[in-house]
């Protein structure tokens, strides 16, 4: 038995998680220690300017990941899939079940978050490439993912990764904030909706993290504030309570409990991973 449960004969699909040491990786990673039928999911290649090869899991890449997995003993496989289409969502949901015969678990974790810009100049386009992977793809992998549990009619889990940016206001980051805040309101309708067939919905709520993204994010806030990245990082642990950014074990343990059946009366919550200091 888990710290937070069994997980042993569940079936998860995470989204965006193709890239080593990110947040999908590690969320992949400790479900299958739960003992679930893990599915990982990325893009898999570039996919135009704002959806470099650089930010999204390649499809060489997607495939060691789930190597690395199966090597601790873990049952996972790899599964291209584009967020962004939803025949590509819908196919997704039907490999988990033509593989595994089931699926209980969908945790939508693909996200933008790189392409950040004063509100006056950022692109129409940009703007459309955040809101379309942040909240479109949450909302086509909800969508798909919930019929085939209501098909199944044993209920079943579905995790939003969000951010502090869902509760709070950031400069240069409209549209990611924009996209978060928008993953917390699909959240709650979707808790209401499913909750009937016993599927809950929650957000996860982290703040920074410095995966690759992370590194990239640190970068361009302490030059857009006229900092340096030492100070830029330091000013980060002062307000946080905890002393720390975020790690991505933090997220993937608060995923693995919303996930199990201790957390079967816990939905449409948007639950704050931030070492205190994101409190609302």
């Amino acid at each position: 038995m888990t710290k937070y449960g069994s997980l042993t004969g569940k079936v998860a699909c995470i989204t965006g998680a193709g890239r080593a040491n990110g947040i999908g990786v590690a969320i992949a990673e400790r479900l299958a220690r739960d003992g679930a039928r893990v599915v990982l999911t990325d893009i898999g290649a570039a996919a135009g300017p704002d959806l470099p090869e650089s930010f999204i899991g390649t499809v060489a890449e997607l495939e060691l990941q789930a190597e690395s997995i199966r090597e601790t003993g873990g049952d996972a496989v790899a599964h291209r899939c584009d967020v962004l289409d939803e025949a590509d969502v819908e196919a997704c949901v039907k490999f988990c079940v033509e593989r595994h015969g089931r699926l209980d678990i969908w945790v939508n974790n693909a996200g933008v978050g790189y392409l950040m810009e004063p509100l006056t100049e950022l692109d129409a386009t940009r703007w459309d490439t955040v809101l379309g992977v942040n909240l479109r793809g949450a909302f086509l992998g909800t969508k798909h993912a919930a019929r085939q549990m209501i098909a199944q009619g044993e209920g079943g889990r579905i995790v939003n990764i969000a951010s502090q940016a869902a509760k709070s206001g950031f400069p240069f980051a409209s549209a990611y904030c924009a996209s978060k805040h928008g993953m917390v309101g699909l959240t709650r309708v979707s808790a209401i909706e499913l909750g009937p067939h016993k599927i809950t919905t929650n957000a996860v709520c982290p703040n920074h993290i410095t995966t690759g993204l992370g590194a990239w994010q640190n970068d361009y806030f302490s030059a857009a504030t006229g900092r340096s990245l030492e100070q830029y990082l330091a000013d980060m642990r002062r307000r946080i309570p905890m002393g720390r950014p975020g790690l991505t074990d933090d997220i993937a343990n608060a995923c693995a409990w919303l996930c199990s059946d201790d957390a079967y009366y816990v939905t449409g919550e948007a639950l704050n991973v931030s070492g205190g200091e994101e409190m609302h």
